[in-house]
């Protein structure tokens, strides 16, 4: 098994900056991909970005002002948020993929960019 445990959500002003963070423990050596969804009010869940021991990825809903970071000696992976719009705000999912079991999910973590 794998668990996960979300950091650095909070509410922020429009154009501003935030760092999410999502440590991993357990069964870390079956960890294959990590990566960020999230879920705003009244909308479905959605893929933000992933990142694998090699490269990474961005969905639409990631690109441009997001940028995500795997530290694999820490087992963490990162979503820095830059130039925050208010259409960011949602409940941030970080996603594990293991070698052989399914998907696992941190608890969430609620952004909110507002004046």
């Amino acid at each position: 098994q794998v668990q996960l445990v979300e950091s650095g959500g909070g509410l922020v002003q429009p154009g501003g900056s935030l760092r999410l963070s999502c440590a991993a423990s357990g069964s870390i050596f079956r960890i294959n991909t990590m990566g960020w969804y999230r879920q705003a009010q009244g909308k479905e869940r959605e893929l933000v970005a992933t990142a694998t021991r090699g490269s990474t990825n961005y969905a639409d809903a990631g690109k441009g002002r997001f940028t995500i970071f795997r530290d694999n000696a820490k087992n963490t992976v990162y979503l820095h948020m830059n130039s925050l719009r208010p259409d960011a705000t949602a409940v941030y999912y970080c996603n594990v993929v293991t070698w052989t079991d399914p998907a696992y999910w941190g608890q969430g973590t609620q952004v909110t960019v507002t004046s």
